[in-house]
């Protein structure tokens, strides 16, 4: 399998996906903005949405969108505990979450990464993130992790989004249980080697 990311961006979550699943893959990174692999290839012959990630299969099949790869990676490894079994009313659970973070938290940094987004815009966006992170506070009040005691491919997706609170000006800090959470999750050996993968090259 092969990964098309971006540094710093949500790619990140296969990306430490593929390594606690301890699956084999190679990366090739992407400039989005001028839609070239770093190899010269023309990114949207990979994925037409031209985005990241994306994930070529051994067959040469691409997969598209964090949330449907991240899944697809954990079924491939389901004794890693990446995602609770399929047809179970946890998996269910699991999208739940996956689905909020990425249509809720992930598309509510949008503006503020927008260069053309005035500054009434960016600051409804960040009081609308703080209300996603006071409801998140609550879920993950009295929890290791988003589903609970195991680490999951949620939680993938959740770590990466909130890194990118510093890069916008929002001070994590005000939600402690989320700054716990975050720390937990970095400390983790394969995230720390996703991330230092793609600062390596970045």
């Amino acid at each position: 399998m092969k990964l098309y990311y971006s540094p710093g961006a949500c790619s990140l979550s296969p990306h430490i996906a593929l390594l606690e699943a301890g699956l084999p893959f190679t990366t090739e990174r992407v400039d989005i903005r001028g839609k070239k692999t770093a190899s010269g290839g023309d990114y949207l012959a990979i994925n037409s949405k031209g985005s990241v990630p994306a994930l070529q299969l051994d067959d040469g099949s691409v997969l598209t969108e964090g949330a449907a790869i991240t899944q697809y990676i954990a079924d491939q490894k389901p004794e890693s505990g990446l995602a609770p079994r399929a047809g179970t009313l946890e998996r269910y659970r699991l999208m739940e979450i996956l689905n909020y973070i990425a249509s809720e938290v992930h598309k509510g940094f949008s503006p503020l990464f927008n260069p053309k987004a005035s500054s009434d815009w960016k600051a409804s966006a960040i009081a609308a993130l703080g209300t996603k992170f006071d409801w998140l506070s609550k879920q993950l009040d009295g929890k290791s992790y988003l589903l609970g005691e195991q680490f999951t491919i949620a939680d993938a997706y959740l770590f990466t989004v909130l890194n990118w609170t510093s890069r916008v000006g929002i001070d994590l800090s005000k939600w402690p249980v989320l700054t716990a959470y975050q720390a937990r999750v970095a400390a983790r050996p394969k995230v720390q080697a996703a991330m230092q993968a793609e600062a390596a090259v970045s």
